[in-house]
This record gives structure tokens, C-alpha cells and sequence, in this order.
């Protein structure tokens, strides 16, 4: 089949490089600069913003501060004693126009200086011509002067000398924004001093008012740095200037002023502007180097990345395809044989005996022999055929070509014909055989996964027929999957709707009299069935990781059971994928607690095939159930690979001999010295020896002389459940028991 695909997408990476490696540079380049420009603006106008309001404070207290002044200023003066001696005594109208009027005008600098009779309620103009005399009796004058009198608290004379309170305002008076200022002239209590006759009445006013005119506005502007402070005209605003609206103490608008405000961050920005503009040009700058260098760099980029694709894609041993690159082109063939298109087969190949290669001759011959096996399969093929390594010794060959079953086992044949011709290898001359596994895929065929199932399928009915042959795939195997997914559905409601149960095998004490322990053993009590041996359902568990459930179920269960058989140990076969699992001690230490069962009474067995390629693992799984204080037993040992290193390394309190030695005591020499092996090796150990499978009498004496430590076997009693059990453990317990009449019948 074509490899167009991989070479198209490499060849689109090479297009998108350039852009792909240099749009990062531009970006940064183009953010930097962008957050540059706006970090200066934003200062500047956070700046810009900050000194108008400044200005405006500045402004606004310099107003309260004249206020404040012309208040104290013509509070000292109408408490004095000559002001009240030519004010309120005796009114001396020179006095008052050269000493108050004139004085308060030129050397305060106050435009207009008045003097308020309550009593005649005339306003005086103290300031100016001497002759002019306004009468006020109800005039506008006297209105617009009247909040300011209002507020005027007056202090009687006592002989404290109780300085008199006036009262400032600013408003709108004569058609100007002005400050006005009043104060009481003090009135005596009684008479003063020899002065002859008191005047009767309210006490005159002070008054005194400053413009906020051009004279005045020139003078707070120079002193303030406000250039150009003025009246704003209603008509012709500016957005350029700073402004700031006086209001009354009635709070409605006097007047607008206005000003040309300093800007120090615009002035900022105007001297940044060149460093800016150089700043830029070397973004720029670097920005061109930087884009030149990933160009140059796109076509070593390409090319590597169409390295570590067709690493990725491919078996570095063989230079085939490898599984990856074979699910892609699977995927897609058999889409297009969804949509319309040629049927096309799978082959699955796996090498006969390769295993014995690799362990006699070494890893080297056998990647040498993977190496030959992968050239002969690449010439069999077509050119349009694909043929990939999918691991170890397993290939498979996906080919548009074999239509029909006739023409698919002919290219079997010669598959397996080529692969069984002698190797020459360095010095060796090898041979080895082929078994496939054909599968046809037309538009009726499931998905991926389940080709690639049923190509496995069929491979290991080949294998199972002899090897060195082809198998296809047919409905029988098919019916045989479904039956596997039933059974494992059944068993998965069995285990979470309590359909199990558990019967206990007896381990008794050498002589056969005493129990002193029991196994648990899972049944499947099927409700079409009928009883499904664990040889049945075991195996489907652990395949579809049922066994994790399963287990745990059959710890709890018979921990619960067997908490009130006091001083019998529990025996619980642990799988190797549950016993793998990083939480496995957890689980036990939870049901533990759960079922408030003594931890020394519980005996878990593994077989050798859970430590195999785990060993520290294991190792420290093992510590940490010995610490919780349960007992650890090596279950069906002779029959695995019987390492010593196991036993010397793992913390193991039992070994169980198999039932194959027990069995062939009586026919078989070698049976008999391997029992007695045993049980010396794990007397050496520390470990106690039990013997499983023991039928008769005279198994029972040799295994009792050659010192094990206790049996189990149908001699003793069959798997029965938990009440017949509880009610031997009861009889034991009773003080007048017989020991040989407590032997559960066969």
C-alpha cells in the first residue's frame, strides 16, 4: 500500500516551518513594543491627569486661604478700641474714610470696603469719594449683602474683651465672583470709660470685598503657576485647559475659571519620542535578524522533524512500519472499504521458536534473525502491500490483493514457505517456521481493534493446531468471542450483585486430627450453568480486569466468614495483576479494619508468576504486609521457575508444594526427593511447608516422615461451605472431642 500519507504530512510541516518558527519572534517583538508605547502613554496621561487635579486643589485652597485672611484680618480691626471708639461710640466719618476705608483698600489690597448701619440700614462705602452715601433701604446692595450679615455673630463688651465673630462668603456680588467679608464693630455692655453718652441699637457691620477680577486672578496665577488664569468665557470653551467652577456657599455655580494647565507627561513623551523611535528601530532590527536565522534554520528543522517521524513511525531494528504506523494505514483502508471501496485482508505473523533462538544463541542472533525475516517478508509482498512489525516477533502484512479466501491462503503459503527456509546466521544455520492468522476486512467488518483481534485470534488457533501453518478467521471464532464477552458480563453482575460464594478446604495438622486452618476457594454458582469452574471464569476476570473487584470481594467475604474461627489461620490466593496493583496493601489493611479481622490469621498465597519483572515491587509490597502483620505464602511451588533468589530476598512464611509431586510419590522416584528438597529447603529458610493434594493414607505418612507442617487434600475434606466449617471448629473446640472423628467425609 502507498506511504504517501507520513510523506505528505512531513512535506506540509516543511511549508508551515517558516511561519511557525518565525511568528513567535514577531510576536514578541510586536507585543514588546505595543506594551512599551502604551506603558509611556499610560504613564503620561496617569501623569497629565494627576497634575491637572493638583492644580485644580492649588486653585480651590488658595481661595479658602484668602477667605480665611480677609476674615482675620478684619476681625483684628473691628475689635479694636479705636474702631469701636469712631465706629459705634461716636461716628467719625474722616477717621473712618482715611484710618478703615482708605487703609483696608491700599494696604490690604481690598476692592471695596462698605460699612453697614443695621440701625439707619445704610451701607457706607468707607473706600473711594468720602461724600457718597448710598441709601440701601431695601435696595439690591443690601439684599446681596444680607447672607453675609446673617452669619455675623456678634459678642457682647465684658470685661474679658470678648473678641467680636465675622463671617466670610463667597459669591456673586455687583455682577462679580468676589470674596465678601464681615465682622461686627465690638458692642460695650454698658458705658466705656468717661466717653459720655452710649449709642442704643444693633452694632454696624464691617464689610469688606475682593473681586476675583484680572488684578486678583494675575496674582494667584503667578503665585500658583497657573499662566493665563481667567474667567472662561460661556461661549468659547477650550478642551486644551484646566477648569475648575467655583460655586457659592449655597452650592450653585459663580463663576468658571480657566488656565493653560502644565502637562508633564505630554512634556515626558516629547523627550521620549527619539529614544522611542530608536528603541523601535532595534525591536525592528532584531526582529529581521531573529526571522533570517529561524529561515535559515526551517529546512534543518524539516528535515529533522521527518527523522524523528519516521523513527516514531517506524521499527528502528527492522526499518519496517511499526504498530503506530500500521494502526494509521489499517484505519484508514478500512474506511475506504466502509465507503465503497476493494476488499483487503490482514495477515498476522508470528515466528515459531524464536524464543529459543534468543535464549540459546543470545539477543544479538535473534535481532539478526528479525533483521533476515523482515527482508524475505518485503520480498514476498507486492510493492502496494504493507508489511510492518507490530513487536517482538509478531509482523503483519495489510494487502488490497487477496480477495478471495483461495488467493489469501496462497500468499500464506508462500509467507510461511519463505520464513521456514534455513537462516545462515554468522556460524549458525537456523530454522524456524511460521504461524498466520488471516482476517478478510469488507465493508461489514467492525473496527480496528477488532480486526486486529480477530487476526490474533485465528494466529493462536494456528499455533494451537500445531504452528507452522495459516489459520482465517471464521464464525466459530467469532461465536467463541461473543461467548467470552457474555461470560464476562454475567461474572461482572455476579461480583457486584453478590453472586458468588466461597467454600473453605481444611489444612490440617501432620497427624490429620486438628484443623488448623482453611482455604477460601471462589465458586460461581451460575444460574443456566450451573456450578462454572474457577478454571473457567478465573482466566476471563483477568483479562478484562475483573480480578481486581473479584479479589477484593473474596478478601472481604472471607475475612467476614471466618472472624469468629479463633486460632485458624485463612488462606486467600491473590492474582498477580491485583497483587501489582500500587494499592493493593491498602485495600487489604482497609478490609482488615473493616471486618476487625486479626491480621495473624491471614495467610495470602502468590504464585512465582506475580514476581516475575517486579521483583522490587514485590519486595516492598511484601515488607508492608508484614508489617500489618500478615502471613505471606508461595503457593504451587516446583512448578514455576523456582528461584532461589525469591526465597532469599522475599519475606515468605510458607512454601505449598504443588499437588503434581504429591501425586507421583507412589510412581515416581525423583517425585519423592524433590518432596524431601522442599521441605529441607524451607526448614533452612524458616519457613513452614504445607502439601497440597494429599488423597490417601500413604501419601499422608511419607509427607508426615518427611516433616511437613501441615496438608491439605480430599483425604482431609473437600471445599464445603461456610456453616459445615463453623460447625467443625465448634466440634474441635468441645472438650470431650475424638480428633479421628472430625474428618470431613470425601
Amino acid at each position: 500500500m502507498a506511504f504517501s500519507g507520513p510523506r505528505q504530512k512531513a512535506r506540509s510541516f516543511g511549508r508551515r516551518a517558516q511561519f511557525i518558527a518565525a511568528a513567535p519572534v514577531i510576536l514578541i517583538v510586536a507585543v514588546a513594543v505595543a506594551c512599551t508605547i502604551f506603558v509611556l502613554f499610560w504613564s503620561a496621561q496617569r501623569a497629565d491627569v494627576v497634575a491637572l487635579e493638583h492644580e485644580r486643589r492649588l486653585f480651590s485652597t488658595s481661595i479658602e486661604d484668602r477667605q480665611t485672611q480677609l476674615l482675620s484680618e478684619i476681625e483684628y480691626i473691628a475689635s479694636s478700641s479705636e474702631a469701636l471708639q469712631k465706629l459705634w461710640l461716636q461716628l467719625d466719618e474722616a477717621w473712618i474714610h482715611q484710618q478703615v476705608g482708605l487703609r483696608l483698600k491700599h494696604q490690604y489690597e481690598y476692592t471695596m470696603v462698605l460699612l453697614v448701619d443695621a440701625d439707619s440700614e445704610f451701607v457706607h462705602p468707607l473706600s473711594g469719594k468720602p461724600d457718597v452715601w448710598l441709601d440701601l433701604a431695601g435696595g439690591s446692595t443690601l439684599r446681596e449683602l444680607g447672607p453675609v450679615l446673617a452669619g455675623v455673630a456678634v459678642a457682647n463688651w465684658h470685661e474679658e474683651a470678648l473678641r467680636p465673630h465675622g463671617a466670610t462668603r463667597i459669591q456673586e456680588f455687583l455682577g462679580y465672583p468676589a470674596i465678601v467679608a464681615a465682622a461686627p464693630i465690638a458692642m460695650p455692655a454698658r458705658s466705656y470709660g468717661d466717653t459720655g453718652s452710649v449709642r442704643v441699637g444693633a452694632a454696624p457691620t464691617l464689610v469688606v470685598v475682593n473681586f476675583m477680577v484680572a488684578p486678583f486672578l494675575q496674582q494667584v496665577g503667578a503665585r500658583l503657576r497657573l499662566p493665563n488664569l481667567r474667567i472662561a468665557d460661556a461661549t468659547n470653551r477650550s478642551g486644551d485647559e484646566n477648569a475648575l467652577t467655583l460655586a457659592g456657599d449655597n452650592g450653585a455655580p459663580i463663576a468658571r475659571f480657566v488656565w493653560e494647565p502644565n502637562r508633564p507627561g505630554g512634556q515626558i513623551v516629547r523627550k521620549m519620542l527619539p529614544f522611542i523611535a530608536i528603541a523601535l528601530g532595534c525591536f525592528i532590527l532584531l526582529a529581521s535578524f531573529a526571522v533570517r536565522y529561524t529561515r535559515r534554520t526551517t529546512a534543518t528543522i524539516a528535515e529533522g522533524e521527518s527523522r524523528l517521524h519516521h523513527l516514531a513511525m517506524h521499527d528502528p531494528l527492522s526499518g519496517l512500519p511499526n504498530r503506530m504506523m500500521f494502526g494509521e494505514h489499517l484505519e484508514t483502508a478500512l474506511d475506504a472499504v466502509k465507503r465503497g471501496g476493494s476488499p483487503v485482508a490482514l495477515l498476522s505473523i508470528d515466528l515459531d521458536h524464536f524464543k529459543d533462538v534468543n535464549d540459546t544463541l543470545g539477543h544479538h542472533i535473534g535481532d539478526e534473525l528479525i533483521t533476515a525475516v523482515a527482508d524475505r517478508l518485503c520480498r514476498i509482498v507486492r510493492e502496494d502491500d504493507l508489511v510492518a512489525r507490530l513487536g517482538g516477533d509478531e509482523f503483519a502484512v495489510l494487502t488490497p490483493r487477496a480477495t478471495s479466501r483461495g488467493a489469501l491462503e496462497e500468499m500464506a503459503k508462500r509467507i510461511i514457505t519463505s520464513l521456514s527456509t534455513p537462516y545462515i546466521i554468522g556460524p549458525h544455520t537456523l530454522v524456524i517456521g511460521a504461524s498466520v492468522g488471516m482476517v478478510m476486512i469488507d465493508k461489514n467488518a467492525h473496527d480496528a481493534a477488532d480486526i486486529m483481534r480477530f487476526a490474533d485470534m485465528a494466529l493462536y488457533r494456528a499455533k494451537n493446531e500445531g504452528r507452522n501453518r495459516a489459520c482465517l478467521y471464521d464464525a466459530a471464532m467469532s461465536a467463541d468471542l461473543t461467548l467470552r464477552k457474555r461470560m464476562e458480563h454475567e461474572l461482572r453482575n455476579a461480583i457486584y450483585n453478590d453472586g458468588l460464594l466461597l467454600e473453605y478446604q481444611p489444612l490440617v495438622s501432620p497427624d490429620g486430627q486438628r484443623m488448623i486452618g482453611v482455604e477460601a476457594l471462589c465458586r460461581w454458582p451460575h444460574p443456566r450453568r450451573g456450578l462454572v469452574p474457577p478454571s473457567d471464569f478465573i482466566p476471563v476476570a483477568e483479562q478484562s480486569n475483573l480480578i481486581i473487584p473479584l479479589g477484593e470481594w473474596a478478601l472481604r467475604r472471607a475475612c467476614r466468614d471466618a472472624s469468629p474461627w479463633k486460632n485458624v489461620t485463612l488462606a486467600v490466593n491473590v492474582s498477580p495483576v491485583q497483587f501489582r496493583r500500587p494499592d493493593f496493601v491498602d485495600v487489604v489493611e482497609r478490609i482488615l479494619k473493616e471486618t476487625k479481622f486479626e491480621p495473624e490469621r491471614l495467610e495470602l498465597e502468590l504464585t512465582e508468576s506475580t514476581l516475575l519483572g517486579n521483583l522490587e515491587g514485590a519486595a516492598l509490597a511484601m515488607q508492608r504486609l508484614k508489617a500489618l502483620g500478615v502471613k505471606l505464602a508461595l503457593d504451587d511451588f516446583g512448578t514455576g521457575y523456582s528461584s532461589l533468589l525469591y526465597l532469599r530476598r522475599l519475606p515468605f512464611d510458607k512454601l505449598k508444594i504443588d499437588r503434581s509431586f504429591i501425586k507421583n510419590l507412589e510412581t515416581a522416584a525423583e517425585a519423592a526427593a524433590i518432596v524431601h528438597a522442599i521441605v529441607g529447603l524451607g526448614r533452612g529458610l524458616g519457613m513452614k511447608v504445607t502439601a497440597e493434594g494429599v488423597e490417601n493414607a500413604e501419601q499422608q505418612l511419607f509427607l508426615r516422615a518427611a516433616g511437613v507442617h501441615s496438608m491439605q487434600g480430599f483425604r482431609f475434606g473437600r471445599p464445603v461451605g461456610v456453616q459445615v466449617i463453623a460447625e467443625r471448629v465448634e466440634a474441635e473446640a468441645a472438650p470431650d472431642a475424638h480428633p479421628a472423628r472430625l474428618a470431613i467425609a470425601n
